[in-house]
This record gives structure tokens, C-alpha cells and sequence, in this order.
């Protein structure tokens, strides 16, 4: 939620406490939604305040009553993931988000659990541009990638099993495979 400016806040104490309208008025009145004009009312009655406000009160002082710096949690001191190292780990077969975690754990036996390990790293992969355009020219470039794992295949008349090494192709700008 945004935090409206200290004058429009001093303004739904006065239209409360003076005027005595209900949060509904005074959310028309003050163009905000009804659930803030309640959450500014609950923050003043939970802080050491009352109405009318003292004169010798400013705008810094009252914001900081309203809105105290809640003391940093422990989370913090925990060890902090390398989330590029472990995109880039992921990159090698057969790794798993899990194993990684597991060394992790291994490490910093403190450390954050599975949930939040896997959580994070999602949000830090979306934020990740991967994204590279090329303009090509229909037809013009085949690109090919190896898959880096095998496949057994069996000879219909032999019965003999061969590994098949997997390349992927497709053409520039032509939308097929």
C-alpha cells in the first residue's frame, strides 16, 4: 500500500475526531478506499498518540509513530544463496533445484529451508532477462543443438541396443522444427 502524505493523514483524524463522520464519509471525502481510512484509525490507536495532536508534533515524528521501523528478524543473518552460481549448476545433467538445497543445507545447516530455497530462486529466475532477438532471413540458417543425453534404440532385426546421440535443428524465422 502506498503511504498518502502526512497532511492527508492529519486530515482523516480531523474529520474522525472533530467532525465525527464515519469511515465511509471520510473515505469519500478524502478520495481513498474505506479499508485505508480504517488502517490510519487502528495505527493511531495502537500508537502513543491522541486527538487533537500536539502543535509541537511534525511530520517526521508523526510518521514515525504511525509507521515504526519494525526491528530486522533474524531471516537476515542467514547465509544468502549465490543464485547465479546455482543457475549456472543447474545447467549440468541430472542436477536438481533439491541437491542443490541439500548442499546448501550441508553448508549452513541454519540456512533457509526448501520452500523458501526453491521460492527465491523462481523470483530470481524471472528476473532474469534471457531473452536474445535475431533477425533472420527465412531459410537462410539451420540451427542445431546437441541434447547432450542418449537414447537406446533397437535394431528391429538384430535386437542389438545402440545409444542415439540427440541433435535438435530449426530454421530462422520459420517457425518450424
Amino acid at each position: 500500500m502506498k503511504r498518502l502524505p502526512m497532511r492527508k493523514i492529519r486530515e482523516v483524524f480531523r474529520l474522525k475526531f472533530e467532525h465525527n463522520l464515519s469511515e465511509r464519509k471520510i473515505a469519500q471525502s478524502c478520495n481513498i478506499s474505506r479499508s485505508t481510512v480504517k488502517d490510519y484509525l487502528a495505527r493511531l490507536s495502537v500508537s502513543e498518540l491522541t486527538w487533537p495532536l500536539p502543535d509541537s508534533i511534525d511530520e517526521h515524528t508523526l510518521e514515525q509513530q504511525l509507521f515504526p521501523v519494525k526491528p530486522s528478524s533474524g531471516r537476515n543473518k542467514q547465509a544468502q544463496p549465490d543464485w547465479s552460481q546455482i543457475h549456472q549448476e543447474l545447467r549440468h545433467p541430472g542436477m536438481t533445484l533439491m541437491r542443490l538445497w541439500q548442499e546448501y543445507k550441508a553448508c549452513h545447516p541454519d540456512g533457509y529451508q526448501y520452500s523458501w530455497f526453491s521460492d527465491q530462486y523462481r523470483s530470481w529466475k524471472n528476473q532474469v532477462d534471457v531473452v536474445m532477438r535475431q533477425n533472420h532471413i527465412a531459410g537462410d540458417k539451420l540451427f542445431i543443438d546437441y541434447a547432450g543425453q542418449t537414447m537406446p534404440v533397437v535394431d528391429q532385426y538384430t535386437g542389438e541396443v545402440r545409444q542415439a546421440q540427440i541433435f535438435v535443428a530449426t530454421l530462422g524465422a520459420s517457425n518450424r522444427k
